[in-house]
């Protein structure tokens, strides 16, 4: 089947990997040129993701009978709702099914008016006045969130970035002087516990569940320094977490199916990849976010497990035809993003990078492009992620072992890696932390 992938970082190099496998004709757009998603490629396209207009012509011309659209900013431009008017079937959202992560305000309402567990309390302003009014109203710790799309990297929590009022109200104003965003500021209760993500297959009535992966947004080791889109991850091999229980799962799953359920009711039912971001508390799991698509990296470490044919569940998934028989190998993996020098404040950006990809699968491992294009032959960093490892294993020590033999195989002098995630020492802390939560 001729497929059109939409994107060029890390998360769609998974998905044109897994497409790959699937047997699928790949026609591929992205605005950097992605060395792994170009070689999988029967045609390639550089041009801005956004460009509806390029992106449909594009796959009209070449005969495209169905699209995978891996980057959120996509969607929130319609793109798939200008390639269904072109006869494509989508595995990806409309852009009012979008609203689930492109607008948090929608979110939090649609859950709110549903009545669906998990929810936090929050309000949402559109100038920094009635912010601070607000604020001098309530006793609780919150989150400061943009309403729209930040790139993941927009959030700010009191108690860990936030230490005073005065700090709050300074990144209030920040946002709505800048215009971050694009559309206020909301701010939510700070839920405290440990994040999980649970991402889903939908086609627009039913969800199939993926192995469920912890992300890790800080920048530096120890969990300090800026938030970033994601430094890495792991999952397990029985697809939990280690301190998350198959009750905890159930109930997130739960929440994920009510909101599939709620967007139907609203006349916008969702069709391709949801993903749930969840802290578990002792009151069970409460929604951080709800996303259109893959998580990047947790893409990386589900795809790379995925046995069943992608391209099988992303017609599925279009169709409204999903089963429940989607299949995942019994492994652990872990996720490490090598990124350019100052990622997180100001990346370095333009130093040469080599990736031994035949070295890193004898490790027993996979290297996926991300924030790297070609100039004059040479594959150089971007801003963003260079290139995210994978190590698989039976268990995720045995993963994160691999991961680091393999990270000895990316080479370039302006990079860093946050080599603490998946260690047996992190994952524990972890567990240590639930722990505690629960007996106290």
């Amino acid at each position: 089947m001729k497929v059109l992938a939409v994107g060029g970082g890390g998360r769609e190099h998974a998905a044109v990997e897994a497409l790959h496998r699937s047997g699928s004709e790949l026609y591929c757009v992205m605005k950097n040129a992605n060395p792994g998603i170009i070689r999988r490629s029967a045609k390639h396209l550089l041009c801005d993701e956004k460009d509806v207009d390029r992106v449909v012509a594009f796959a009209v011309e070449n005969g495209v009978e169905l699209a995978f659209i891996g980057p959120e900013a996509p969607l929130e431009a319609g793109i798939v709702d200008a390639l269904e008017k072109a006869g494509i079937k989508c595995a990806s959202p409309t852009k009012a099914a979008a609203r689930i992560e492109t607008s948090k305000s929608f979110m939090r309402k649609l859950v709110q008016d549903h009545g669906i567990d998990g929810n936090l309390s929050f309000a949402s302003f559109d100038n920094a006045g009635d912010a601070e009014a607000y604020l001098r109203t309530i006793d609780h710790e919150i989150v400061v969130k943009p309403v729209g799309l930040t790139g993941g990297k927009g959030v700010k929590v009191q108690g860990e970035h936030l230490h005073s009022f005065d700090d709050t109200m300074e990144y209030i104003r920040e946002i709505f002087d800048g215009n971050i965003g694009g559309a206020g500021v909301i701010l939510e209760e700070r839920a405290v516990g440990e994040e999980f993500t649970q991402m889903c297959f939908v086609d627009g009535r039913h969800i199939v569940p993926m192995p469920l992966v912890q992300d890790h947004k800080r920048a530096y080791e120890g969990d300090v320094g800026p938030n970033t889109g994601g430094m890495g991850s792991y999952t397990d091999s029985d697809h939990l977490l280690p301190f998350v229980t198959e009750e905890d799962r159930k109930a997130a799953l739960a929440i994920v199916q009510a909101i599939v359920d709620a967007l139907a009711d609203e006349g916008c039912p969702y069709r391709g990849v949801m993903y749930g971001q969840f802290m578990l508390t002792v009151n069970g799991p409460k929604i951080i976010e709800i996303n259109a698509r893959f998580g990047d990296p947790e893409a990386m470490n589900v795809l790379t497990v995925l046995e069943s044919s992608f391209e099988d569940v992303c017609l599925a998934m279009a169709e409204g035809t999903l089963g429940a028989d989607v299949k995942f190998s019994s492994e652990a993996t872990v996720c490490k993003y090598v990124v350019p020098k100052g990622y997180g404040v100001k990346s370095e950006s333009g130093h040469e990078i080599s990736v031994d990809e035949e070295a890193i699968s004898k490790c027993g491992a996979v290297a996926y492009y991300a924030n790297v294009d070609m100039k004059d032959g040479k594959l150089v960093t971007g801003t963003s992620r260079s290139v995210g490892v994978v190590g698989k294993g039976a268990t995720i020590e045995e993963a994160e072992a691999n991961c680091e033999r393999a990270l000895e195989h990316v080479k370039c002098d302006a990079v860093f890696v946050r080599h603490d995630i998946g260690t047996r020492e992190l994952v524990q802390r972890r567990v240590d932390h639930m722990k505690a939560l629960r007996s106290a």
